[in-house]
């Protein structure tokens, strides 16, 4: 199982020149490993993209994702986590859904593929990443 961030469904949706190549292999590649999921903070960053649900939800489907809640153990690290970078000096929006996603994949020990290291890598050290090679 793979927990999918918001980003590399992205690049597919809007085709994204730079990243849908990466994002397309690394999808099939998690895909072989065992089911791909998002929770519904990444539902929710992806629903602004479309303007109807039916059409999100196809997507996902055809994606192969699955939908999974957010554990409440995560959501607790997730607000542990994002006191500390706030304190750390952190900027006050924007920010807290990948702490929703981090803590997500943290708690139950699964990997993330992202396209974004800096934070997960900071605040969730234990954490499994597939992000490009830099």
């Amino acid at each position: 199982m793979t927990l999918v961030d918001t980003n590399v469904l992205l690049d597919l949706a809007t085709n994204d020149p730079a990243w849908v190549d990466w994002s397309l292999m690394q999808l099939e590649a998690a895909s072989l490993a065992g089911p791909l999921l998002i929770n519904d903070v990444v539902y929710a960053e992806l629903s602004v993209r479309y303007e109807r649900i039916e059409d999100l939800d196809a997507f996902i489907a055809h994606a192969g994702i699955d939908m999974v809640p957010t554990p409440r153990p995560a959501l607790f690290l997730a607000a542990k986590a994002f006191a500390q970078y706030r304190t750390a000096g952190g900027k006050r929006t924007g920010v807290l859904p990948d702490f929703f996603i981090g803590a997500h994949a943290a708690v139950a020990d699964l990997p993330l593929l992202t396209r974004d290291l800096g934070r997960y890598q900071t605040y969730f050290p234990t954490l499994r990443l597939i992000v490009p090679e830099t």
